[in-house]
């Protein structure tokens, strides 16, 4: 039988962080999967991308926080098929608003995608990992699930159970060399963020010591590092990646 290729799946990967990092582990020596929701092309534009520098890589359409979605993907596509060396949990939305006027859905659907879906994702790779005795996951939280933010209380209170995900799973995984780990991105360039007004941005920039907001780079880059060998000793951490803004 031949060997499995080593394989990373980075949910939420056709565009934003998610692609930098599909592009960066694939320049790695990783096969790539990446999924999506509602963006095909955009999807499959990565896909090409990837291809055209000499890597490999898939895309598929899934929705995190439907349980009986991931698990049926995780047995068609992933098991006893590639070798899933890196899970990166990066798929997210958005639903701001104040406190006192927040829908109850728009909490719970910002809860189900952000937080349960990279719950699910973990689980299903978890089996997969600890047969194989080896692997890296890597949680996409926030800075604001640290410090918090005013009209985010559903995303931040998210991106913080994700830091209280990431820190026991790392315990329940490390005697099988698995390591799970979370980036925190600050204020980063996405498309969440192009729609702010220069006055907002250059604010925010002014709250950043280093005087600029993040790239979606700069987020890849961390995630690489700690999906490589070199961070083999590295688990249970939460890396912030944030210009300096929350230390």
């Amino acid at each position: 039988m031949s060997e499995l290729l080593s394989t990373a799946l980075v949910t939420g990967g056709s565009r934003g962080i998610g692609k930098a990092v599909a592009e960066t582990l694939a320049r790695a020596g990783h096969q790539v999967y990446l999924t999506y929701v509602s963006k095909p092309v955009e999807a499959e534009t990565v896909v090409e991308g990837i291809r055209a520098a000499g890597g490999k890589a898939a895309a598929f359409q899934l929705d995190v926080g439907d349980s009986e979605a991931v698990a049926d993907f995780f047995h068609t596509e992933i098991r006893d098929k590639v070798a899933l060396d890196v899970l990166v949990n990066n798929a997210g939305i958005t639903k701001d608003g104040l406190m006192l006027r927040m829908k109850d859905a728009d909490f719970d659907q910002v809860v189900q995608i952000n937080l349960r879906g990279a719950f699910l994702c973990l689980r299903e790779a978890a089996k997969i990992m600890t047969k194989q005795r080896r692997g890296r996951i890597v949680n996409i939280t926030s800075v604001v699930g640290q410090m918090g933010n005013a009209g985010q209380v559903n995303y931040s209170a998210a991106k913080a159970g994700l830091i209280g995900l990431t820190k026991s799973a790392a315990k329940e995984l490390a005697a099988r060399s698995i390591t799970v780990n979370a980036v925190a991105p600050g204020f980063v360039e996405t498309d969440m963020t192009a729609g702010l007004s220069d006055e907002v941005r250059k604010a925010y920039a002014e709250a950043i010591p280093l005087r600029r907001l993040g790239t979606a780079q700069d987020i890849a880059e961390a995630v690489a590092f700690l999906a490589s060998p070199g961070a083999s000793y590295i688990t249970g951490q939460i890396l912030g990646v944030n210009g300096g803004m929350y230390c």
